[in-house]
Formats: structure tokens, sequence, C-alpha cells
């Protein structure tokens, strides 16, 4: 088990994806999920505090669009979540921090702020290029 620093930040003049790094990438991963979670329990507690008991249209109507809004987006979540759950997977299987496509690493700048991320910028870009290519048929 690795203990990182308490001011550890991953940095371009270590190795990629060194213990220290996946253990960062694995901690922020964990949070991230654990926070995810959080949230939608919260939801899950509104939604089911009963039905909608409103009796003015306009107000019923706000309600059901809030709670519209509220499903959307624990799907959203739920989706965020698989996502996570798969970058864990690749943490454990040592294949965390590198392109699906090139095997190349992916980049910690991108990786700091996409976590999840699979594919390196330069394949990112390849794949929305060729689904443009492929949508506007």
């Amino acid at each position: 088990m690795i203990t990182l620093p308490p001011d550890y930040h991953p940095s371009e003049d270590e190795e990629f994806m060194n213990p220290l790094q996946v253990e960062y990438f694995r901690q922020k991963l964990l949070k991230w999920r654990a926070d995810l979670l959080k949230e939608a329990d919260e939801t899950l507690a509104s939604l089911s505090e009963g039905g909608i008991h409103e009796a003015d249209i306009t107000d019923r109507a706000s309600v059901e669009t809030d709670r519209a809004l509220e499903l959307r987006t624990r799907d959203r979540a739920r989706k965020l979540i698989s996502k996570i759950n798969q970058a864990l997977l690749r943490v454990e299987n040592g294949s965390y921090g590198f392109c699906e496509e090139t095997g190349e690493p992916i980049g910690l700048k991108r990786l700091e702020a996409r976590p999840i991320a699979t594919l390196s910028i330069e394949a990112q870009e390849r794949h929305e290029r060729m689904e443009k290519i492929h949508r506007d048929d």
C-alpha cells in the first residue's frame, strides 16, 4: 500500500504512471465516485419524499420539471460512476493512463481534467473527426 504525501501532485518530471501517480489517480477516482454516490443518495431521498402535493397547476408543473431534471442528473451520474469503475479496473490491471488506441501516455493535464479519459488527445480528436464524417452522411 502506497501512502501519498499530503501535498503530492503528479509532475512531468517523474516517470509517467509511477506508483505515486497511480495511487494519486486511484484516490481521485474513489473520491469522485463517493461524492457522486452521496449526491445520488440525497436525490433519492428527496424523490422518495412522496407524491406531488401542490394544488396549483403551475407549482405542480414546476415540481414535475424539477423531478425530471433530477432523474436525468441521476442517470448521468450513474453513467459517470460506471466510467469511474472502468477507470479503477484499468488502475488495477496497470493500463490506466495509457491510450486505448495507441498505447501512448494520455498525459497528466488531460487526466487531471478528465480522470476517466481512455484516449490521448490526438486519438480523441481523430475519433471525433470520424464521428463527424459519419454523422454528416
